[in-house]
Parts: C-alpha cells; structure tokens; sequence
C-alpha cells in the first residue's frame, strides 16, 4: 500500500486524474466503467512472488476487455526477458521497483502521449479555461485579469472556496503565459507533513536521512523554466514559511543536505482557501511573505454567487462524459435545470463536476433527471428526512463542517474529531 501511495504522489503532480486499487479483483470493473489514458499494472500480487505470472493474465484481461488500453508493468523482478515478454503481449513498456522517479516518469509520459496520439481521431479534452469561464460578468472579469497578466511574470495568489477552480486557473494562466512549453508543477502544501516538507519542495541528497538512498530533485527544481504552484500556502507553519520567503527572495534552492545553492527560475501561483489578510493580522501569515507571493490577487467566486454559469457548466460537463463513457444521454430534463439552480452547491464546481459525471454513468434515458443527480431541493430533503441513511447523514455533516470551516482541511477534520487522512479518505469517498 506505501508503494501504491508514492507512486501516486509522485503521478499526481504531473498528471491530472491517479487512481489506485490494491485489490486485481476490481481491475475488470474498472477498466469497463473507466477510459484510462494509462494503466500502470503490477506483476506480482497474492500468488508466485517473483515469475510475474499473475501480472500477464490481468493483461490479458484488460486488453480483452478494451484492446486499445495502453499498459505499463511494474515489478520488482523483471528482467530482459520478462520485458520482452511483457511487450509481446500487448504492453507498452516495462517499470522496474523500487523505481528512479525520473525514469518511471519518463516511462509514463511516454505511454500517455502514445495513447494521446493514438486517440487523436477522438474529440480532444476541452482546454482548463473552458472549465473556469461562464457567462457571469464576475467569472468574465477574472478571465479578463488572467488574460492580462499571463504574459508577464508577476507573482500570483488566487482565493476562493474548494472546488471553484483554483487549480484549474492557475494552469489555464500557465497555458497563456510565455512559459507554457516549460513545466507546469502543482505541490498540495495541505498534504504534505512537516517532515517532508523541505524534501519534497526543495530535493535532498543521498544519505542526508535515513531514508534518502539517492539524490531528489525538489518540486521547484522540477518547474524550472515554468511555473510552480502551490495550493493551501495558507496551511503552512511560520518556520516554513521563512524558508520559502527565504527561496523566493533569493531565487535558489539549497537541497537538504547539501550546502550548494541551486538557481531556480520559476513563476509563482499560489492559491488559498482561507483568510490570508486576517491570518497575516493575528500574526499566523508572515507580512512579508504575503507581499511576494500576491503581486496580483484573483478571487474565485463560488457557484451560488454565479448562478447563471451553473448550466452552461452542467452541459459541459454532460457532453464530456457523454463522449467519455459513450453513454446515450444528451440533455438536462427542464426539472433538473431548475433543481441545479436553486441548489447551492457547497462543493462548487468540483461537486457539480462529480455529479454530472455520476449521473451520466448510471443514466440509462437519454435526459438526465433530478433523481439521477441526486441534487437535494427542499422538497427532496423533507422525502430524506423520513428515513435514516447514514452515509447520506455522514456526507451532510461533512458538508457542513467543511462550509463553516471555509474550506480548510485542517480545522474541518478538527470540528468532526477526525485526521485529516480520515477526512480526506471521505471527502473522495462522497465526491466532495
């Protein structure tokens, strides 16, 4: 499971959607409901540890099931022989464990745009900017402040709520800037422990911790040339916040363990969900830190203070999993269009996207309906209020926790008693 989960944080910065599973069992169920671009399968599972048997049936399932899915295999034991065998059956390439983050990298990116090419028949992904864009004269305005301030390099803090888009600002900026060609790097700082924090941000070198068994290069070391963006800056500690001040204001690195520094020439986006101006005031956000990093301030507004671009995003959504899934479903049935409307939607886009995206894999009409999406109008919350669903009543607090806490992982998991992996494990749990 530790291995699935650095894999995944390693993929996640590059690639937009990572998906793991532990148990072979639901790899069929998968790869029917999901078009992956990439399936990174491992070799070995439960049975004979080393001869990677267990490995080429569940290729030969997958490819039976979609024969156009592109499959890299992972293992601690290959060999030549193996990844030729492995290639004639049907896969792609061939990673080694425990893996050089370069390489399996490399092997991946590799494997994505061989997909990406052999799929260009298809109609492509919408660019982020089409994600964020609406017809309301605010989210017209934040395009226009995007728009005028890509070219230049000026430091960037976005706000808003979780789920308006941040991320997705933040590239389409990247996309529009001089850098685009050069690397776009997202770091969560919410998911990062204190002990990794300088690792994962600035490198290490072999042997500066008991675990560093060969030379890291950090995140920002990873952008150079391109654009570097950090989400949830707010949730970091002050000292950590005087070593990245310290890196911004000389333009270097200096990896854990080492006493060089390294030049690192990078754009900066940050984006946040709390009250960094009140947090800088009661001394829990250092000034001078908040000075660089918001050369340029962009509010993300949410959904219910935009209503008008909750349907434009509703058929967006519905068209691209429509073509996603192959489902027949092509409109929003009138009743719904209101139902999406007079709902708040505390997870903003991303909870919208989440469930279109549900709604279109279960639909079997083709018009979607208020009972598909599951969106809660009053009437529906008093027909709720007869019965006792625990998961739904689970999701409820949840919501609410996360709506009074603005947001922030850290003091929601707090108000409901839990970590924040439990809260994290919930919040993908109910799409939230």
């Amino acid at each position: 499971m530790d291995v699935l989960r650095a894999a995944r944080l390693l993929l996640k910065r590059h690639f937009e959607q990572v998906d793991f599973e532990r148990n072979p069992q639901k790899i069929p169920y998968m790869v029917t409901n999901f078009d992956y671009d990439v399936i990174l399968l491992d070799m070995n599972f439960t049975r004979d540890l080393s001869s990677g048997k267990e490995g080429f049936e569940w290729l030969d399932r997958i490819l039976d099931i979609k024969p156009q899915s592109t499959v890299v295999l992972f293992t601690a034991y290959g060999d030549v022989e193996m990844a030729v065998r492995a290639i004639k059956a049907g896969a792609t390439d061939f990673v080694l464990k425990p893996w050089e983050n370069d390489k399996l990298l490399a092997t991946m990116q590799a494997a994505f745009n061989k997909h990406r090419a052999a799929t260009q028949k298809e109609k492509p992904a919408p660019a982020d900017g089409q994600l964020i864009t609406g017809n309301s004269s605010a989210m017209q305005q934040v395009m226009d402040t995007a728009q005028r301030v890509a070219g230049t390099d000026a430091n960037i803090l976005i706000l808003g709520e979780n789920g308006t888009g941040k991320d997705m600002l933040a590239r389409h900026i990247h996309q529009l800037s001089l850098r685009s060609k050069a690397p776009f790097v997202s770091v969560d700082l919410g998911a990062i422990s204190e002990t990794l924090f300088e690792s994962e941000l600035f490198g290490h070198v072999k042997g500066a911790f008991t675990d560093a068994r060969e030379d890291r290069t950090g995140r920002f070391e990873e952008a150079a040339g391109g654009t570097i963006f950090l989400d949830e800056i707010g949730n970091i500690s002050l000292p950590f916040q005087a070593k990245l001040l310290t890196v911004l204001q000389n333009r270097s690195v200096t990896r854990v363990g080492s006493n060089k520094a390294v030049p690192v020439d990078v754009r900066l986006i940050c984006a946040t969900n709390r009250n960094i101006q009140q947090m800088a005031a009661q001394h829990l956000f250092r000034q001078d830190l908040l000075y660089r990093i918001n050369t340029i301030e962009i509010f993300l507004p949410p959904l219910r203070e935009r209503t008008e671009d909750i349907l434009p995003l509703a058929e967006h959504f519905l068209q691209v999993y429509r073509d996603k899934y192959r489902r027949p479903v092509s409109s929003l049935h009138e009743s719904l269009v209101q139902e999406l409307q007079q709902y708040d939607w505390p997870g903003n886009i991303r909870e919208l996207q989440h469930a279109i995206e549900r709604a279109v894999i279960l639909s079997q009409g083709k018009s979607l309906m208020p009972k598909d999406v599951f969106v809660k109008s009053p009437a529906r919350e008093q027909e709720m209020d007869t019965g006792y669903n625990l998961e739904e009543m689970e999701r409820n607090i949840i919501t609410q926790a996360m709506k009074k806490c603005n947001g922030n992982i850290t003091e929601a998991a707090r108000e409901l008693g839990l970590s924040r992996a439990a809260l994290y494990r919930r919040l993908e749990k109910y799409n939230l």
